[in-house]
């Protein structure tokens, strides 16, 4: 059928409005998580630009700057700046980039709603975690930047940095449950039930 909708009713109706949900959230965060890039890229510059030149005019020092770019360009230009000594965090944005990536492009590509199963409504829900907790790691640090730019006065909220991919993995996916949890093993321990117990 060449139309994404059509007269009949999908199969599942309750777990795509749990999966468009969590892809509207997710891709929510991931613009969010490209402009603050693109913020501390300016904030970058700027400070690069009045250091080289401390006389130049604000309005002359704006106007100078580079326009904004796509993330995987902008990620390079932040990596050849004061902030680029930490390679650890710029795997995690690199992570974090292709991530955006995924959700922007293929977050809530299931095919044909009417005919999309549990089975792949679930299935695609369980990479789109994977690729928002990538995002979360990644948002992470670019969120710190900037509070650090914002509040250079204020102590980091530790307990914020530390809370915030359960917190992003919570807000995007709760509505699922338990759904896209793997099932946990079984305890070596205790029989199955209705097993005999085992006597020596």
């Amino acid at each position: 059928m060449g139309w994404s909708l059509g007269y009949l009713k999908p199969r599942e109706p309750q777990l795509l409005d749990a999966l468009f949900l969590s892809a509207g959230r997710a891709l929510h965060l991931a613009n969010s998580f490209e402009s603050k890039c693109q913020y501390v890229l300016r904030i970058a510059h700027l400070a690069e630009a009045t250091q080289a030149d401390p006389v130049l005019g604000l309005q002359e020092v704006i106007a100078n700057l580079p326009g904004d770019k796509m993330l995987g360009g902008t990620l390079r230009d932040l990596s050849t700046t004061r902030l680029g000594s930490q390679t650890s965090d710029f795997d995690l944005l690199d992570r974090a980039r292709k991530a955006r990536n995924f959700i922007a492009h293929e977050g809530a590509d299931i095919g044909n709603v009417m005919d999309a199963k549990q089975r792949t409504i679930l299935k695609r829900a369980t990479r789109l975690r994977e690729a928002v907790a990538d995002l979360a790691s990644g948002d992470n640090v670019v969120s710190q930047w900037v509070f650090h730019i914002e509040e250079p006065n204020d102590y980091l909220p530790k307990g914020l940095v530390d809370a915030y991919p359960m917190m992003v993995d919570d807000w995007v996916f709760t509505h699922f449950g338990g759904l896209l949890d793997p099932p946990e093993a079984p305890d070596e321990d205790v029989p199955p039930e209705g097993a005999e117990p085992v006597t020596s």
